[in-house]
């Protein structure tokens, strides 16, 4: 998984029927350098035809299949990312990087694009490659995101949680999904309900890129030391997008006006400011939950952000917990997801459905690409 902090490919290994988590296996991460930063940032917002696209969707091929050869490799079996030997990967998600989301169609026909080619990532893996997962979703009316919930209701199983719970995926952007583990399907009535909060790391991870030349505030080191705009908190939270009910979605540069309401404050005011908004979204977003979760397991690199925690749990009335304590990664849960979509795609399961991307029907997407012989 190649996600919108732009940070690097996560890749992970699990044992799935696409329907119940057996096992889960190895992890590895392969960083962008700063130049394939620059080159994916560069292509962001672009369509097919952009003219940055080719060098972005060259990064993005040569990383993701970096790491997965590191699982794939020689042999009958392969080192993963902890350096022991494991099986080889029988099918591989291949999720790509998502340049550009229009779901509404505010440039003409709803649409949605990640950059990568799976019928190549096949040939030089040589293992089928499940990717393109988005595009069915879109085509019949839904917003094609998110689509981690149907892998977050398996992780509910397995950590047997028994109530309601919510899942906070804290990348780029923020996305939530609201699990009821008593159901029995993930598409099930009152099962899952999800949707994009708002912005979370990508506004923070500018504003540093931008003013400090780094690619993010470790652990909200800056942030610590600001004070946040509570008028600027007030003024964002009156984006439409805040009034529309979910399932709801986003791009990355969605509220690309929040750079300029931050402008005049202090690299550290600015950071706070960016934390209080993102955190005061995710709190808005669960006034639309079916019932109030006990628990919302925090993952992605914003669980991270000592202050972004901080704020979560001021807004929120729930125990935010960093899902680590699970026993579950959150540092991988997004790359696992793909590979348990993958296994759910080859089966002709579903992927989404209403109340997850507010597609019309239960729908499985993605393309399966097979090496030739």
């Amino acid at each position: 998984m190649s996600g919108t902090s732009l940070d690097g490919v996560d890749a992970a290994m699990i044992l799935t029927d696409g329907e119940v988590i057996s096992e889960f296996g190895g992890t590895a991460f392969r960083p962008y350098s700063p130049k394939e930063q620059a080159q994916l940032r560069a292509a962001l917002g672009q369509w097919s035809d952009g003219a940055q696209v080719p060098a972005a969707q060259e990064v993005v091929e040569t990383a993701h299949a970096a790491v997965l050869s590191r699982f794939t490799g020689a042999g009958t079996s392969a080192r993963n990312g902890e350096g022991e030997t494991a099986p080889k990967p029988r099918l591989i998600g291949f999720h790509g990087q998502t340049l550009a989301h229009d779901p509404y169609g505010l440039q003409g026909a709803p649409r949605t694009h990640q950059t990568g080619d799976g019928a190549l990532m096949a040939e030089l893996l040589q293992t089928p490659v499940v990717w393109d997962f988005r595009s069915a979703d879109v085509e019949l009316g839904g917003q094609g995101a998110p689509l981690a919930p149907f892998f977050h209701f398996a992780c509910a199983k397995y950590i047997e949680a028994t109530a309601p719970v919510a899942f906070l995926n804290l990348g780029g952007v923020g996305n939530l999904t609201y699990v009821d583990p008593t159901k029995t399907q993930p598409d099930d009535d009152g099962a899952l309900l999800a949707f994009d909060t708002g912005p979370a790391n990508a506004p923070v991870n500018d504003l540093m890129m931008a003013r400090r030349n780094l690619p993010f505030d470790e652990n909200g080191d800056c942030a610590a030391r600001g004070h946040p705009s509570a008028d600027i908190v007030q003024n964002f939270l009156t984006h439409p997008y805040f009034h529309k009910m979910p399932p709801k979605s986003l791009d990355r540069d969605d509220f690309e006006d929040l750079s300029a309401m931050v402008a005049s404050l202090s690299d550290e005011d600015a950071a706070t400011t960016l934390i209080a908004c993102a955190a005061a979204a995710v709190a808005r977003g669960l006034e639309h939950a079916p019932k109030p979760p006990k628990t919302i397991f925090v993952t992605g690199g914003g669980r991270k952000n000592l202050i972004f925690m901080k704020y979560l749990r001021n807004e929120i009335n729930a125990d935010v917990v960093d899902i680590d304590i699970t026993g579950l990664n959150g540092d991988m849960l997004e790359a696992q997801a793909f590979a348990f979509l993958a296994v759910r795609v080859a089966r002709g399961l579903p992927t989404s459905c209403p109340s997850t991307t507010g597609v019309a029907a239960s729908v499985g997407g993605g393309t399966i690409s097979k090496p030739s012989e």
